[in-house]
């Protein structure tokens, strides 16, 4: 909610980059929801989140959504931030405030489109085969269906952008210094760069990771739901804690890290004008 408010105060709200940010900030505050709402209904009813039961499936239903959202938010930030260093010293395409919105729009609605598949049929009320133990009621294929490429992308395109950044900015520093120019700011947002990409990447891992193991080891589970209380279903239960802490840790990344820098950058445009203009970063 703070980063919401704050970035509906600022007055470069009509950044794309912003209007990103403020959608990966209301798609965290979606997934809190929801998963707030699935811990009430333990408490209440305990029974229905270990057996399943109809009244699941939509609970269910808006936590698969909100995280979906999560992931293709900070998949198209990381696009996004590929194409402002990459096309930096081009003119031929930058990414606009309609670009931002349309990939806003266009992630809801896959999202919502994915998320809420179980509750259009898919799912396994009336059959006992290929029941999920973690997540009854949902089927097992359709948590492997959307589990397995939503992870492959969480993980490869981010990993992909973020590398290709740092591989730009060091060959254009390296440039600049057989050119005799300075490379001090050049140095200093490859670090930073650096820094926070392998934070990113390793939140998402540790987040995710876990929710990953749990759908293969659904899928590989032939044992009663019974004989596996009260352990898995404490694995279960952990991976919800851990992909919490990845709503709690895309602010903190996202923002303060991204006006920190956006400070050190100013500052390092105002010391000298021998040195490399910020704009060009």
């Amino acid at each position: 909610c703070t980063v919401i408010f704050t970035r509906m105060m600022a007055k470069d709200l009509h950044k794309p980059i912003s209007i990103l940010f403020c959608n990966l900030a209301f798609s965290d505050l979606f997934t809190s929801f929801s998963g707030f709402w699935i811990s009430m209904l333990f408490i209440t009813n305990p029974d229905i989140t270990i057996f399943g039961s109809k009244d699941m499936l939509a609970p269910y239903a808006f936590y698969t959504m909100s995280i979906l959202s999560t992931i293709y938010n900070l998949v198209s930030i990381s696009i996004e931030r590929y194409l402002a260093v990459a096309e930096s010293m081009r003119t031929r395409f930058r990414v606009a405030r309609n670009h931002s919105i349309a990939t806003v729009l266009i992630n809801w609605i896959l999202a919502f489109f994915l998320g809420f598949l179980p509750l259009m049929g898919w799912n396994c009320l009336r059959m006992e085969k290929n029941l999920s133990v973690l997540y009854s009621p949902f089927c097992v294929d359709y948590l492997i269906f959307i589990s397995i490429p939503n992870i492959v992308v969480a993980f490869i395109i981010p990993l992909f952008t973020y590398l290709r950044i740092i591989i730009i900015l060091r060959k254009r520093k390296l440039r600049m210094k057989a050119c005799g120019q300075a490379t001090g700011t050049y140095k200093s947002a490859e670090i930073q760069v650096a820094g926070t990409s392998i934070f990113i990447w390793l939140l998402a891992l540790i987040s995710y990771a876990p929710f990953f193991a749990g759908v293969i080891f659904d899928a590989t589970n032939h044992q009663c739901p019974i004989d596996l209380y009260p352990g898995v279903y404490i694995f279960r239960n952990c991976t919800a804690m851990l992909i919490t802490i990845n709503c709690l840790g895309n602010p903190i990344i996202y923002t303060l890290k991204a006006k920190t820098l956006g400070a050190k950058l100013k500052a390092l445009k105002c010391l000298s004008p021998s040195r490399v203009p910020a704009c060009a970063i």
